[in-house]
């Protein structure tokens, strides 16, 4: 069994409404909603690995804040284990997303309850809830 080592981040800004989570969605089979991430490229640490993933999904250039992150690992139906790990990023600028149309094909920014419901698996609403919890008490 191959593990699969992935990065990336959850991106936030501040809305009129309080928070707000940026989701992709994948154009990969299923068509999944989930958070800007990636493979770990060689020479790439993770940090590396959630910029660069931002940036070619999203063409936004963040700064990935690493006081917090949230980890997940999980079986793929190839067999393959697969270990992610999202920091944050607060983005705070007035940008347009231009998506990487062969891995993204939308993407919006939402509150928490509408960023909950969108998002495809358990496992991604496990660490937008760890986040949130997070991300509030700091408020």
């Amino acid at each position: 069994m191959a593990i699969e080592v992935t990065a990336g981040a959850v991106v936030y800004r501040h809305g009129q409404d309080g928070i707000e989570y940026l989701l992709l969605q994948s154009t990969n089979k299923g068509n999944f909603w989930g958070f800007p991430k990636g493979h770990v490229e060689e020479g790439e640490n993770l940090v590396e690995t959630a910029r660069r993933e931002i940036k070619e999904e999203t063409s936004l250039q963040v700064e990935v804040d690493t006081s917090f992150s949230v980890y997940t690992e999980y079986d793929l139906p190839n067999g393959n284990h697969k270990q992610m790990t999202l920091y944050l990023a607060d983005f705070d600028q007035a940008a347009d997303l231009s998506l990487q149309a062969e891995e993204i094909q939308n993407a919006g920014w939402f509150n928490y309850q509408a960023a909950r419901e969108r998002l495809t698996y358990d496992n991604l609403k496990e660490l937008l809830d760890q986040v949130n919890a997070y991300l509030e008490e700091e408020e």
